[in-house]
This record gives structure tokens, C-alpha cells and sequence, in this order.
């Protein structure tokens, strides 16, 4: 007997409109950069960001094999979306094992901490705290770069230098014909991808208050065994637009029901609300009110790059408020 496409029975129709949105929302999106009129530029670049966004978060759900039956199905759809993104330098498998260790270990698992190696650089930092300063997401870029230079650097990672070399002579080709057909796409391609960066990591800032750990590239060791669900649930925010508007949510793929995700991940995103209400309710202390979120987002924007919240740090009791928060975590980075 042939097994069912979907993982889901109830995940045809989402799912698909999921896809198609990303496809029309991108080709759109580049119809309206190479047009004349400079609003509808700006409206290309929004609509650009957007697609990528629902790409990003569609990578998420193929990490946790929740649209197709088969693990397989999953993968070449997860690679595909990775197009979208611009993840595409990197291996979807190493951005999957990535995502699957932070779950598994109840922590911030990477390759390398960049905190100390930025901090030990003087004028890099200045030049990143301006930026920040400037809501441009420099540290965001950097760990997208670093995808890049770390097969350069890491003997483990030395198999995908020629990857690497192909996605990007292929990626600066198709933008070079861009620009070469609409000049004004050198600047409106760009925009598009800082805000698509920047809402993704607005959304990853406040998640969690997690320990972070060195080990993606070493065997899991004690330090994967030392917190359990219920640290997992204290340390695990969800940053849902509205509960009273859900389909507000619908903007990310509802992945701020970001509780209800780790309670049951293998949960696909058009069912994270019900579970959240089910296993919640309507006054769950760990929703932290998105106005707090943004406030901070704001106020710890520079000093975020070197801090981040203690675990256990009363965060939900404090409503979010002074939540620091932190960067550099993107499950479409896997280093």
C-alpha cells in the first residue's frame, strides 16, 4: 500500500497555499523592483521580504518532516526553500541536525561562539555597533557570511567549498542579469533581504533564555543531558502578534506559539494555535506581550551583540520587559 503524500491528512490545502504564496509572492516581488515607478519598488522589496519569511518558516517545517510522509519528501522541498532564503551556501542537512540539537538539548548548539572572537576585535565591533545602532542586522549578516568562509576554515566543513563556489558564482550571476535589466534592483533586492532578515530575527531574539554550547561539531556530551522539559517550557517564550487576532500570526507562519511548538514539534504550523489554547489556555504567563518585545528589541539593540539573558532570569514574570534577548541563533545558519 503506497503511503499518503502528506504527513497530515488536514495539510494539503495549507501547506500548498503556503507554497504557492512564497512562488507568486517572489515572482511578483521581482516584477515590481524593475518597475519605473519607485513606490512599487518599495512594495516589490515588502513583498520580497515577505516570500522569504514563508520560505524560512517553511524550511522550519521540512526540518521537522511536517509536510510530506517522507523524510526524503522533506528534505528536497527544505532544500529547495532554501533558494528563497539564501541559505542555499549551506547544506539543509547541517541546518536540520542544527535545529534538531537545539530541540534535543534544550540549548543553543553552534559550531563556534562569535561573542569572544568579535569582541577581540576592536574596530569590527565598532563598525558592527554602528550598525546595529542603525537597525541594520550586521551581526545577522555576518552569520549568513560566515556560512560562506567557514568551509574555508574548518577541515570539517572543507566538503562544501565547492558548494559554496557554485551557489555563489550562480546566485551573483542571476543578480548581476537583474541589475543589468533594472538598475534600481541593486539597491531594492538588498532591502528586501535585510528586512526579511530583520523580521527573522526580531522573532529569534526573545524565544528563548538558553544556554549556549560549542558542540555542534563534537558528540553529545554531559552538557545534553542536564535540562529537561520542564527548564525547557521556563526558558521558552512565545511572541505571538495577537491571541485575540490570530490570523495576525499568519505573518510568520504562527511561529511565535513558540511553547506550543516545543511542547509537541512535530506539530505543523496550521495547528499551533489549537494546541496552544488546549495546552495553554488564554493567560499563559510565557506569552509575553509584543509591545514589551519590540521596546526591547529597540532599547538592546547594540548591547544585545554581546549579551543575553540568564537562564531562569524571570523573564515571563517581568512581562518581557528589559528582555535582552539575543542574536546570532538563525536555524538557517548551521554553524
Amino acid at each position: 500500500m503506497m503511503k499518503p503524500v502528506m504527513k497530515y491528512t488536514d495539510g494539503l490545502w495549507p501547506n500548498m497555499f503556503a507554497l504557492l504564496y512564497i512562488i507568486l509572492a517572489y515572482s511578483v516581488g521581482i516584477f515590481l523592483i524593475t518597475n519605473e515607478n519607485i513606490l512599487l519598488n518599495f512594495c516589490g522589496s515588502l513583498l520580497l521580504a515577505h516570500s522569504m519569511v514563508i520560505a524560512a518558516y517553511m524550511v522550519h517545517e521540512c526540518a521537522h518532516n511536517t509536510v510530506f510522509s517522507t523524510n526524503s519528501a522533506n528534505t528536497r522541498l527544505g532544500g529547495l526553500l532554501n533558494w528563497f532564503t539564501g541559505a542555499c551556501y549551506g547544506d539543509y542537512e547541517d541546518i536540520r541536525n542544527k535545529h534538531v540539537r537545539h530541540h534535543i538539548d534544550r540549548a543553543d548548539v553552534v559550531a563556534f561562539d562569535y561573542r569572544p572572537r568579535f569582541a577581540a576585535h576592536p574596530l569590527l565591533m565598532k563598525v558592527l555597533r554602528v550598525l546595529e545602532w542603525c537597525y541594520i542586522p550586521a551581526v545577522e549578516i555576518l552569520m549568513h557570511l560566515l556560512v560562506l568562509i567557514v568551509p574555508f576554515v574548518l577541515p570539517s566543513r572543507r566538503h562544501r567549498r565547492a558548494r559554496v563556489i557554485w551557489v555563489l558564482v550562480l546566485r551573483l550571476s542571476a543578480f548581476s542579469a537583474l541589475v543589468w535589466y533594472a538598475p534600481q534592483a541593486v539597491i531594492f533586492y538588498p532591502l528586501a533581504y535585510l528586512l526579511f532578515m530583520t523580521v527573522m530575527r526580531f522573532m529569534d531574539t526573545h524565544q528563548h533564555t538558553y544556554e549556549l554550547f560549542e558542540t555542534l561539531e563534537k558528540e553529545r556530551g554531559d552538557e545534553a543531558k542536564q535540562f529537561d522539559r520542564d527548564f525547557e517550557q521556563r526558558n521558552t517564550f512565545s511572541n505571538v502578534f495577537s491571541l485575540k487576532y490570530p490570523w495576525l500570526n499568519l505573518l510568520v507562519l504562527n511561529f511565535g506559539y513558540h511553547n506550543a511548538h516545543h511542547l509537541k514539534p512535530v506539530t505543523p504550523w496550521y495547528r499551533l494555535p489549537a494546541l496552544h489554547r488546549e495546552a495553554f489556555g488564554d493567560d499563559f504567563i510565557q506569552v509575553l506581550p509584543i509591545g514589551h518585545l519590540m521596546s526591547a528589541y529597540h532599547r538592546y539593540r547594540v548591547p544585545r551583540m554581546l549579551n543575553a539573558d540568564p537562564v531562569d532570569s524571570g523573564v515571563a514574570e517581568k512581562r518581557g520587559v528589559d528582555f535582552i534577548g539575543v542574536d546570532g541563533v538563525s536555524f538557517l545558519t548551521a554553524h
